[in-house]
């Protein structure tokens, strides 16, 4: 992988390379773009197989971070964190501490949060080496479990899809495909179960497997989710999940989804954009956590601010939807063009301003 081609092409900022032989520390900290405010964005714990598959997952998450702060019209850039390791063995406080540290050289440049593989707990071990970290256990004062809010948005920006693409919002008897039932599926399934949806639903893990169970819903093998017939797939697991070999199988008519950076490739939006599936885009409809967390930053946590933020989620889909039909783009399209329209106008006042 050309990183520095990479970073040019996407408009990266700053990549940081994470190493503490002693606490088994390797990792890194992408910043994308700090127009907006500061850069912001979980930190993932994944054993990724290669060198080049963490880098390509550290610098598309990290800009698809200040992406969903502009489209959710926060004051907060876009940035990333990755430890690769396997959160089910490998987490310890010093490995947690060392990754703190790295954070705390960035100044504040850098916020950190939770994401896969961390828990709100794992955030008080690296909070104790910097004070730039938001999501913290509500007892810490901070604005606790990010799952909630991103569950609810994600629940509400389906809704937002339905009315769409068939005229009425309700999800009652409509089929949902869940795929990964981790903190982000089972807390959508929560909304989806009490409207009078139906689940189907899928995990890696057998032990997400059995929770789906308990909550209701037919669990299928991970493969053959993407073959299930439906009304709404969601991809709420990892990325790339939507690509040449998977858009063919889609037999529903949404897309809408928690997991980050579903589209392997750019051109994946427009397949199914052709097959006519309407697609939620990802960064639009997960901002749920992100907004948790700016209600934390630089002051005291309002949890009624966060949700009422992240009930707008609702309008933000359908805004992307209006104008996909009215350029006549796909809805991944639309989005970046809402995000770099805020971003633009942000840049054009600070010249104006200095």
């Amino acid at each position: 992988m050309q990183v520095l081609e990479s970073m040019e092409r996407y408009g990266h900022e700053q990549l940081v390379v994470c190493h503490d032989s002693a606490a088994e520390l390797k990792g890194f900290i992408a910043i994308h773009d700090t127009t907006l405010g500061p850069a912001c964005g979980g930190v993932r714990v994944w054993p990724h197989a290669t060198e080049d598959g963490a880098l390509l997952d550290v610098l598309r998450l990290s800009r698809a971070m200040t992406y969903k702060s502009a489209v959710a019209g926060l004051p907060l850039g876009g940035g990333k964190g990755l430890i690769v390791a396997d959160p089910r063995k490998d987490k310890s406080e010093a490995l947690l501490r060392a990754f703190g540290r790295y954070v705390d050289t960035l100044g504040g440049r850098y916020v950190t949060t939770e994401d896969v593989g961390m828990t709100p707990e794992d955030l008080e071990h690296v909070a104790k080496e910097t004070r730039h970290v938001a999501g913290l256990p509500t007892s810490m004062g901070g604005s606790g479990d990010t799952s909630i809010l991103t569950g609810l948005g994600l629940y509400l920006g389906m809704k937002a899809c339905a009315k769409a693409a068939w005229g009425s919002d309700s999800l009652e008897g409509r089929v949902v495909a869940i795929q990964g039932f981790g903190n982000v599926g089972s807390r959508v399934a929560e909304h989806l179960l009490a409207e009078g949806a139906e689940l189907v639903a899928t995990d890696t893990f057998e032990g997400s497997r059995d929770r789906a169970r308990s909550q209701g819903a037919r669990v299928v093998d991970p493969d053959a989710i993407y073959d299930v017939e439906c009304g709404i797939f969601a991809p709420c697991a990892l990325g790339g999940v939507l690509n040449s070999d998977t858009i063919p199988r889609l037999r529903c008519g949404v897309v809408a989804g928690g997991a980050n950076n579903q589209l392997l490739h750019e051109g994946d939006g427009e397949a199914l954009h052709r097959r006519g599936i309407l697609y939620g885009p990802d960064y639009v409809l997960n901002a749920g956590g992100i907004i948790n967390v700016s209600c934390e930053i630089g002051g005291e946590y309002s949890a009624v601010r966060a949700r009422e933020l992240t009930e707008r989620i609702h309008e933000n889909v359908e805004r992307v939807i209006a104008v996909s039909r009215q350029e006549d783009v796909p809805t991944s399209v639309a989005a970046d063009r809402l995000a770099e329209r805020r971003l633009k106008e942000a840049r054009e006042a600070r010249r104006v301003s200095r």
